[in-house]
C-alpha cells in the first residue's frame, strides 16, 4: 500500500485555507495545516501554530513535518493579510509592512524551507494563493497589491530554478471567495455574487495532481478559467509571458519592447 502524499497548507484554520485543506484531505492527501493561532478549522481538523514570518518557527515546523511524514509533496502558501483601504499617504506604516511581511516574507520562508526536501525527493509542487490584484494598481490597497505582485516574482523564480529538479510553482487566484477577509473589505461590502469554493478546490487539486504543469510560473484563476481549456493549453505549452506579469510596450518602436 502506497503512502499518502503530504501537503503543507498555511493559513489553514479558516477561509480559503480551510477549503483547500479539506479538499486535499477528501482527495486522499495527508494534510498538515498551519495557522498563526493553532486553532482547529471549521470541520474540527487541527492546525499547528506557526507564524510564517518567523524564520526559526518555519524551519522548525518543516523539520517536524519531514521527521513525522518523511516528505512534503505539495506546499500551499495561503496565509495572507489585507490592510485598511486608504490612500498610501494615509496608511499606517506598521499595518502596511505587516501585510508585506505576511504575504511575501511568509511564502519566501516556507518555500525556502520546503523546496530542498522536494528536490531531495525528486520533485514537488507549490501553489501560491495570489490575486488579480497583483496585476494592477489600487488607489487604496497599495500593500496588498504590491505584495501580490511580489509573490508572482517568487513563483516565477522558483519555477525557473526548480524546473530541472521537477519542482513546479503556480500562482492561483481564487476569485472572490466569501470569507472573513473579503467581508472586511469595503470594496466587497455590497457584493452578492461570490466565487464558488468548489471551483477553487477543483483547480487546486488539478494543480496538485500535476495536470497543469505547463502553467508553472504562471497564474490561473478560479471561477474564470475552464479546467478543460487549461489542461489543453498546459499540454500544448504557453508562449513567453503568457499568464505572467510583464511590462507592456507602447508599440514596436518602444525601446523596452
Amino acid at each position: 500500500m502506497s503512502m499518502p502524499r503530504v501537503a503543507l497548507v498555511t493559513g489553514a484554520s479558516r477561509g480559503i485555507g480551510a477549503h483547500l485543506a479539506g479538499a486535499l484531505r477528501g482527495a486522499g492527501w495527508e494534510v498538515v495545516g498551519l495557522s498563526r493561532s493553532g486553532a482547529d478549522d471549521p470541520t474540527g481538523a487541527p492546525t499547528t501554530a506557526c507564524d510564517v514570518t518567523d524564520e526559526a518557527a518555519v524551519d522548525e515546523v518543516v523539520a517536524d513535518v519531514i521527521a513525522q511524514h518523511g516528505r512534503i509533496d505539495l506546499l500551499v502558501n495561503n496565509a495572507g493579510l489585507v490592510e485598511r483601504e486608504v490612500p498610501l499617504w494615509e496608511a499606517d506604516p506598521e499595518q502596511w509592512w505587516q501585510v508585506m511581511e505576511t504575504n511575501v516574507r511568509g511564502p519566501f520562508l516556507v518555500t525556502r524551507a520546503v523546496v530542498p526536501h522536494m528536490i531531495a525527493a525528486g520533485g514537488g509542487r507549490i501553489i501560491n494563493l495570489n490575486s488579480g490584484s497583483g496585476t494592477r494598481e489600487s488607489a487604496v490597497l497599495t500593500a496588498y497589491h504590491a505584495s501580490k505582485s511580489a509573490l508572482a516574482r517568487l513563483t516565477g523564480g522558483v519555477a525557473l530554478a526548480g524546473a530541472e529538479h521537477h519542482v513546479f510553482a503556480f500562482d492561483l487566484a481564487p476569485g472572490v471567495i466569501e470569507t472573513d477577509m473579503t467581508h472586511s473589505m469595503e470594496m466587497h461590502r455590497d457584493r452578492s455574487e461570490w466565487t464558488d469554493p468548489a471551483d477553487l478546490t477543483a483547480l487546486a487539486l488539478a494543480l496538485a495532481d500535476g495536470e497543469l504543469d505547463g502553467f508553472s510560473g504562471r497564474m490561473v484563476r478560479a471561477g474564470a478559467d475552464d479546467l478543460d481549456v487549461l489542461r489543453a493549453k498546459s499540454a500544448r505549452g504557453l508562449g513567453d509571458g503568457e499568464r505572467m506579469l510583464r511590462l507592456r510596450p507602447w508599440g514596436e518602436d518602444d525601446p523596452l519592447a
